[in-house]
């Protein structure tokens, strides 16, 4: 089984050609319906009241485990407010509500607790580490995070970092976070601090996967005629990394490649229209099809 902790939202995102306003988004809710994609998932998350029911059916609709999902009576919901602009590849926060996230001590259902995969998404990294104590001995932990806890919480993401076997993150976020303007630099730093590996989600330039034994793998993005909402991409990377691996079952370097390419593949679907609406439509039969399409493009 595969656990994903992180935050289920409640998103607004303004592009200059449309804005969408508290729709179904957050960390793991895309990393989770990637991950469902390839593997056997659970989420773990909280959400207010104010969360319709509807959203969490149509997580449950990929078959993926909601037990996770803790619900505070008279609670707001996690809610993310961002613009991006004209090329869609810069984002500006506007607004981050924490809401019932904010002191929430998390838990995990029994069945949860012989995970082998777990990915601790975008969240408090305090929370993200409480939680790895319920998890018995999984074989493979990946975290991400973003700037507002690298601003507020740098200690506790170093920490968390090393205590996970690797960390999928963006180069801006990498560079905030390690003090380097080089992603190399960055992710040797990353590794330094217990990490196995580093990757490092670059948008539409694809992800560089590096290794603690000095393994790269450098992987391009697969090419879209159109990009909706960029949203959510890199978690629905990192939940199709981790799926893949989960699906295999081992984290050699060449399994790992595969991965980062699934990864690019899942994060591919989830900007091709807003929030999660994309990653609810397809199939895996949409994922391997598109997988194949990105080999034939790669190969010389």
């Amino acid at each position: 089984m595969l656990t994903v902790f992180g935050t289920v939202a409640l998103d607004t995102t303004r592009t200059p050609f449309r804005t969408e306003t508290r729709i179904l988004g957050g960390a793991a809710t895309f990393a989770s319906l990637s991950s469902s994609m390839f593997a056997q998932t659970s989420i773990v998350a909280v959400v207010g009241s104010d969360m319709p029911a509807d959203h969490i059916r149509a997580i449950r609709s990929k078959g993926i485990d909601t037990k996770g999902i803790v619900t505070v009576q008279g609670g707001k919901t996690f809610h993310y407010d961002s613009s991006f602009d004209y090329d869609l590849s810069n984002r500006t926060t506007n607004k981050t509500e924490l809401g019932v996230i904010a002191g929430f001590d998390p838990v995990i259902p029994e069945e949860y607790a012989k995970s082998d995969y777990v990915y601790l998404a975008n969240n408090d990294p305090k929370q993200n580490i409480k939680i790895l104590q319920h998890f018995q001995n999984p074989k493979l932990v990946v975290c991400d995070t973003i700037e507002f806890w690298i601003n507020g919480s740098r200690d506790d993401v170093i920490k968390m970092v090393g205590m996970a076997d690797g960390v999928v993150i963006n180069d801006n976020e990498a560079r905030l976070l390690c003090k380097e303007a080089n992603i190399a630099k960055c992710a040797k730093k990353i590794m330094s601090w217990g990490s196995k590996f580093a990757i490092i989600k670059k948008g539409e330039h694809g992800a560089i996967l590096f290794t603690s034994d000095n393994q790269v793998f450098p992987a391009a993005a697969f090419f879209l005629d159109e990009i909706v909402d960029p949203t959510g991409a890199g978690d629905s990377f990192a939940g199709g990394f981790l799926g893949h691996i989960a699906r295999r079952n081992r984290s050699d370097f060449a399994t790992m490649k595969e991965a980062v390419i699934y990864g690019n593949v899942m994060g591919s679907f989830a900007v091709e229209d807003f929030g999660v609406k994309r990653l609810l439509s397809i199939t895996k039969d949409d994922v391997e099809e598109r997988y194949k399409k990105y080999r034939n493009l790669v190969q010389f």
